[in-house]
């Protein structure tokens, strides 16, 4: 296994910090980065597509920019990478699907105009499971990229995002953008050794964003701390550069809760049944995190979910299936398309659900959401592992069986959740928590996950 040291241009706070100062420019940034992709991609293959002339002339424009005076905020001149089923007018989208090589897009999803318009450098469009619907990473058309905590062996990122987690754990970005249907941007970053967020579902716009499941899609980002997670957050539900400086320096809204503390808070833990998921190390590297918590004055309990979280895989994986039989069913019932086959048997499974049985699900979720609601009075929030063992290689992966078993849940509650690394399994590979908290409540997900990261800064 490779370890992972800390780059030349690392953290997005820093090199915002250092543009203010005139200490460097966006061109040396992008310079650095366009030649981590030139030498690592050939083997990662976390890029779909590659925008390097473009950055090459952002880079330009904001070194002009800022040595007039015009830094725009802290994300201007950060090169980030954009999953492949965000639309961008003028490239082509392809969705992870071999059919869509070649499809042009004819808008730009929201998420992008507004990095964009922070002053972000779009490096390039990243890999993605078919349509983004699979938890391991893997596309057999389009390629499966590489985990970069093994440069031996070809281990998956997670997925849907994986193609986003790979470039950031492998330095060919500072940031990126996935999407959470069912873990989609939490498992990769679990699996990559990033921080990664679940938004509660409406926080964050969908627009031009390739649909999945309408029902449970949130886009959400993906960094190297919570920090620069924070400041992306902040340009994706549109705040302006202006005051997400002001909120920086003030330690105002969700930067206030990246130093509070958790003195007094509820937190509930996974209970006997769902720790004989996980296996020994997973569990010794949870429990430490747990005696973090304990000892910055939390107060732990067990949480006993209303309904079990391997029922709820099951039903999540239905809702999703369902929803993208309506959105690509077409393209999977034509056997002569080159499609995803592991993707096909997930799409096709559900084919003759009637409209009661559609129904029905969703008034289950329903129930589900509220009985979570209640659940959630006796707790501030709920944390579990994020994965249940560290990243497998791609040749013993089950397609059959989803890596979602702690993610799933939370988007069927319609809750938030956050991942964070926690240190890595004796094979060098990361390990991850997971911090779930009421619908809109992320800033105490964020409250939480600062106080465990500042207890187990050591480990990286």
């Amino acid at each position: 296994m490779q370890s992972q040291s800390k780059s030349k241009f690392y953290s997005l706070a820093e090199i915002s910090a250092s543009f203010k100062k005139g200490e460097i420019k966006p061109s040396e940034v992008l310079e650095y980065y366009l030649k981590q992709i030139e030498e690592k991609d050939p083997h990662t293959q976390a890029f779909e597509s590659k925008y390097l002339d473009s950055a090459l002339a952002s880079g330009k424009s904001a070194d002009l920019a800022m040595t007039s005076g015009n830094l725009i905020g802290p994300f201007h001149g950060v090169p980030f990478v954009l999953k492949d089923i965000c639309e961008l007018k003028g490239h082509v989208t392809t969705g992870g699907s071999k059919v869509f090589r070649n499809r042009v897009s004819n808008t730009t999803a929201k998420t992008a105009k507004r990095l964009l318009a922070a002053g972000g450098i779009l490096l390039g469009k990243s890999k993605t499971v078919e349509f983004a619907f699979g938890g391991w990473g893997t596309n057999q058309k389009m390629g499966t990229p590489k985990n970069p905590w093994d440069s031996t062996d070809h281990r998956v990122c997670g997925g849907s995002s994986a193609g986003s987690a790979a470039a950031i754990a492998a330095d060919m970005a500072i940031c990126g953008i996935g999407t959470d249907t069912g873990g989609s941007v939490r498992l990769p970053a679990a699996f990559c050794g990033l921080t990664g967020l679940k938004v509660t579902k409406g926080l964050l716009s969908t627009d031009g964003i390739l649909p999945l499941s309408h029902t449970l899609d949130t886009p959400g980002p993906m960094a190297r701390s919570l920090l620069d997670m924070v400041i992306m957050l902040e340009v994706l539900i549109g705040t302006e550069g202006w005051k997400i400086d002001k909120k920086i320096k003030g330690e105002k809204g969700y930067f206030k809760n990246l130093i509070g503390n958790v003195s007094g808070l509820r937190i509930g833990i996974i209970n006997e049944r769902d720790r004989q998921e996980c296996d020994f190390e997973v569990l010794d590297h949870y429990d430490k995190a747990l005696r973090i918590l304990e000892e910055q004055g939390a107060i732990l309990d067990t949480y006993n979910p209303p309904v079990e979280y391997s029922t709820i895989s099951t039903k999540v994986g239905n809702i999703i299936a369902v929803e993208a039989y309506y959105h690509h069913g077409q393209l999977y019932e034509d056997m002569k398309k080159p499609m995803d086959e592991d993707v096909r048997e997930r799409v096709l499974k559900v084919r003759n659900f009637s409209a009661n049985d559609y129904l029905s699900l969703l008034e289950e979720r329903k129930d589900a959401e509220r009985l979570f609601s209640r659940s959630m009075t006796k707790f501030d929030a709920i944390v579990t592992p994020t994965i249940v063992n560290e990243a497998p290689l791609l040749c013993d992966v089950d397609q059959a069986v989803s890596p979602g078993y702690f993610t799933r849940p939370f988007n069927y509650a319609g809750m938030c959740a956050l991942s964070l690394p926690i240190g890595l399994s004796k094979n060098g590979l990361p390990l991850s928590f997971q911090i779930a908290g009421r619908p809109n409540n992320e800033g105490m997900t964020l409250q939480v996950g600062a106080a465990i990261e500042r207890g187990i800064s050591s480990i990286f």
